[in-house]
């Protein structure tokens, strides 16, 4: 028998919100072939989770730049230019999230997010201080899918682990939430998530 859900946990990115590195370096690096090589060489998507897991973007910057002298110019521009990879939220799951919390429930926020871009964003959005509380992975210095960061999370919100449901896009961040013994649900857009919210009975 499933364990009656008491607490729901939203990720941000991707879910909330809409985060693409492409869109500001379409216009820096045009040639589609090229740009493709400098998000699988240079700017990677490990190099940028470890400004999540805490490292400041000076250091990740000076880094990249001794490495690739050439690139400065595009390399820096990854967090100059940071504000036009988050354009808009995504309306029908902001609307669940007001909804769920107009009703009463308990919603925080567990992301993985750089701190000080993630102070940022609460200007972009000021829907995201609806929720109870947040975890942001870069002022705790732990990511998703680690254990540790479901751990802190429900510590830190006093959440019963069986009774919480996480909201994810990303299904290693899903799985690491059922391995810490959390529910979880992997996004896929806001139709699909009202489906599996009526699934443990919230109807939104």
């Amino acid at each position: 028998m499933m364990t009656e859900i008491r607490h729901i946990v939203f990720d941000i990115g991707k879910v909330l919100i809409h985060y693409d590195p492409n869109l500001p370096f379409q216009r820096i690096i045009p040639d589609a072939q090229e740009r493709a090589w400098f998000f699988a060489n240079i700017c990677t998507h490990d190099w940028n989770l470890e400004q999540d897991r805490g490292r400041s973007w000076r250091e990740a910057e000076d880094l990249l730049v001794a490495r690739h002298p050439e690139r400065e110019a595009e390399i820096r521009a990854f967090r100059a230019h940071w504000p036009e990879m988050v354009p808009h939220a995504y309306d029908g799951s902001v609307a669940i999230l007001k909804a769920l919390i107009d009703q009463g429930h308990d919603v925080t926020l567990l992301t993985n997010f750089a701190a000080d871009t993630f102070q940022e964003a609460l200007a972009l959005f000021p829907f995201l201080r609806l929720a109870r509380g947040v975890t942001v992975s870069g002022e705790i210095r732990l990511i998703k899918p680690d254990a540790a960061i479901y751990e802190t999370h429900a510590k830190a919100f006093d959440l019963d682990p069986a009774a919480t449901l996480f909201i994810d896009d990303a299904l290693a961040n899903v799985e690491g939430a059922r391995a810490a013994g959390w529910q979880a649900v992997h996004f896929i857009d806001a139709p699909t998530l009202r489906a599996d919210l009526a699934r443990y009975g919230f109807a939104v």
